[in-house]
């Protein structure tokens, strides 16, 4: 039986006086800007959260994390914590040196001596730590296409947190939240990880795993870096505190983690253990599929719906919190309640809401019965995601350089400008790179830096309720990649796969740039001298061959009415 320990965990943060005087001397000092992913880990390396770490993980440390799920010195700690760096940023320092770190305002959060650089391999982390090298994997995607070459470990000295605008007073470190379940003489408490909103069996199974456990409850969700794809934090954090009336106030309280999730199934059940033992919590409730990222390239489950909880029963003596599995919550009709589905006797009524389903009753308009949700969070979310009609979309056309991508997205414009009721950007390559990215060149770096401008531009008319339209090359797929996930934090994203073959683009060749390309005149020119990922699963597939202008815009318009983005 676990036992509150209400001793502080260790900080990493240095006096006030003693934080005024290094931030002076950090000024000097090599700078790294921290990621959004770095700012969260960093913030729990520094209050606490990530007890016993002391820093990013030195090499030694980081191999017997990934390879055996433990420190060097035998502690069990599942997930590498690790600043990822550039290569030039990493080349510039040497063993021994102290760097700042700041967050993206450049305000230095903490100094860090540097005892160890290394380059890691990325495809033995991912196998070892996410069960397997597939990109359909954020973390994995995350890992190859976004995180630095290098690491760099070595300890940390706290200066200040970062800082919070949003939700003040929801925001408790480790230590305050064991200062106040001292104050209100808690000794059990259990824990619920979330990072969707609560609905009517969240209510249920959290209920049922508080008087389980015979503990107080902590509803403790997750607002740092979830899945892209997630309802955002805010709107979440609105529908936690829209439901908080419905639980009793003298026994549960509600406190956000700015935790980076890595979707890591098993491990990342092990390490909510951890942090949730550090923030002074007795019992933790393990879900079904608990932290899964969703299919894998093959169209599977990346884990089996039992393995968090068999990972954590492995070793929950040792971490000092204990496992309340999750069990599986659905609404029986007959008795108007929720209740296990394993507790169900055949012959009675079983109702249920996946998620997919909610997203298209959201998306559509449809009612949301109140069996499912409650009233309340059904309107935050209508506020955040009113039917599709309503929404600011993307409709991103990529193709080789001639294949009508322009010709097509300019008939697109037009027809959508016709029909009215939301403002229509066009993004085409050529316009961009004049007005936004003069400065760039073609190389691999730069045309990739010019398409997350556009999906920047394009997310940020898409929150706003407009329409944009990108005519840009896009040649790879991982950028490809990275702009929809921005997008589709907003609203939809609709691929376009311009499908004309290389021979007809050559020899329409308005420019001349396919001449100059064979002459070797202009270098990395896609289709000659540079791949292009073909788009494997674009919303629409078009071929501009001997096909008229105006059907392909009819086209692309009717898969939007299709997908309810446009009136019929």
């Amino acid at each position: 039986m676990q036992k509150q320990n209400f001793a502080p965990v260790p900080e990493l943060y240095v006096s006030y006086d003693s934080a005024q005087k290094l931030k002076v001397e950090a000024g000097e000092l090599p700078s790294h800007d921290l990621t959004p992913r770095q700012t969260c880990d960093l913030e729990l390396l520094m209050n606490g959260g990530f007890a016993p770490l002391k820093g990013f993980l030195s090499q030694e440390d980081y191999d017997g994390v990934v390879n055996d799920m433990r420190l060097a010195d035998g502690s069990l700690w599942p997930m590498p914590i690790t600043l990822d760096v550039s290569e030039k940023f990493a080349d510039a320092i040497e063993i021994g040196q102290d760097i700042a770190l700041r967050d993206q305002e450049g305000v230095i959060l903490a100094t860090m001596t540097v005892t160890d650089k290394w380059v890691p391999d990325k495809a033995h982390e991912a196998q070892k730590v996410f069960g397997a090298d597939d990109s359909a994997h954020p973390a994995v995607n995350y890992l190859h296409n976004q995180a630095g070459p290098v690491y760099l470990g070595g300890p940390v000295t706290g200066i200040q947190q970062p800082i919070h605008y949003d939700f003040r007073a929801r925001r408790d470190t480790p230590n305050e939240l064991r200062a106040y379940f001292r104050k209100m003489g808690w000794r059990r408490v259990v824990a619920f990880q979330t990072r969707n909103p609560l609905h009517r069996a969240h209510q249920e199974l959290t209920f049922r795993a508080a008087r389980e456990a015979q503990a107080n409850l902590l509803i403790h969700p997750v607002v740092g870096m979830t899945k892209p794809g997630d309802v955002d934090h805010f709107t979440r954090v609105r529908c936690y505190e829209a439901v908080l009336d419905k639980y009793p106030a003298a026994t549960t309280h509600m406190s956000l983690l700015n935790l980076a999730m890595r979707m890591a199934g098993p491990r990342e059940a092990v390490w909510h253990g951890l942090i949730r033992k550090n923030h002074g919590v007795t019992h933790f409730i393990v879900g079904r599929d608990h932290a899964g990222p969703g299919k894998n390239s093959a169209g599977d489950d990346f884990y089996g719906p039992y393995d968090a909880q068999e990972l954590f029963k492995q070793h929950q003596e040792e971490m000092g919190i204990e496992m309340v599995p999750f069990k599986h919550m659905v609404y029986v009709q007959e008795r108007a309640q929720y209740e296990p589905a394993d507790e169900i006797e055949e012959g009675v009524t079983v109702l249920n809401i996946s998620g997919t389903e909610l997203r298209r009753r959201l998306q559509e308009g449809l009612e949301i019965p109140e069996w499912f949700s409650f009233p309340e969070v059904v309107k935050e979310l209508r506020r955040t995601r009113p039917p599709r009609a309503n929404q600011g979309f993307t409709v991103f056309f990529t193709g080789f350089s001639g294949s009508g991508k322009s010709t097509v997205a300019n008939a697109l414009m037009v027809k959508l400008m016709e029909m009215g009721g939301r403002p229509v950007t066009l993004l085409d390559g050529d316009i961009v790179r004049k007005n936004l990215s003069s400065e760039l060149g073609f190389s691999k770096e730069h045309r990739d830096l010019n398409i997350r401008r556009i999906g920047y531009v394009a997310s940020e008319i898409t929150k706003n309720g407009g329409i944009a339209i990108c005519a840009p090359i896009a040649p790879y797929a991982t950028t490809r990649r990275a702009v929809r996930e921005d997008v589709e934090a907003f609203g939809a994203f609709v691929e376009i796969h311009v499908a004309t073959p290389l021979e007809e683009c050559e020899a329409r060749d308005r420019k001349g740039l396919y001449k100059l390309a064979r002459a070797g005149k202009i270098k990395e020119f896609t289709g000659i001298s540079d791949p292009y990922d073909v788009p494997e699963s674009p919303e629409l597939r078009l071929d501009t061959t001997n096909v008229d202008v105006d059907h392909c815009a009819h086209q692309v318009l009717l898969k939007l009415e299709n997908m309810g983005l446009i009136a019929a």
